[in-house]
């Protein structure tokens, strides 16, 4: 299992944990995704999918925060997934972040899991 590490987890920052999992690449961010933040969150998804991983799951359950620039990095994740015949599912979030989802509707266009488990079994 191959895991990388990105990032601080000190208030304000973003730290993002990558591993394999079969045929997905986990991907954990923890703490704030934001205008700051976002580039430790997108570098790492355009990695696992340069590697080949077209399945992406990203545990949001130790995400605190996502604002729109947040949001628009998991969006353009799931556009070079889909393009790559995969996706991106969402698990995990906490009802702070699962907010922003469902205001923006983008709740409407990822596989949302309640937890990891399940969006790895799906």
């Amino acid at each position: 299992m191959d895991r990388g590490t990105v990032g601080s987890a000190q208030s304000g920052q973003l730290l993002v944990e990558v591993r394999e999992e079969g045929t997905s690449a986990v991907v954990t961010p923890a703490g704030e995704l934001d205008h700051h933040t976002s580039e430790l969150l997108r570098e790492p998804l355009d990695d696992c999918l340069g590697k080949g991983f077209a399945r992406l799951v990203v545990d949001c359950s130790r995400l605190e925060f996502c604002d729109s620039t947040g949001l628009n990095v998991l969006l353009g994740a799931r556009l070079k997934a889909e393009a790559a015949g995969g996706g991106v599912h969402l698990a995990g979030m906490l009802p702070v972040v699962a907010r922003v989802f469902e205001i923006t509707g983008a709740d409407a266009v990822f596989t949302v899991h309640e937890t990891l488990d399940a969006a790895l079994a799906d």
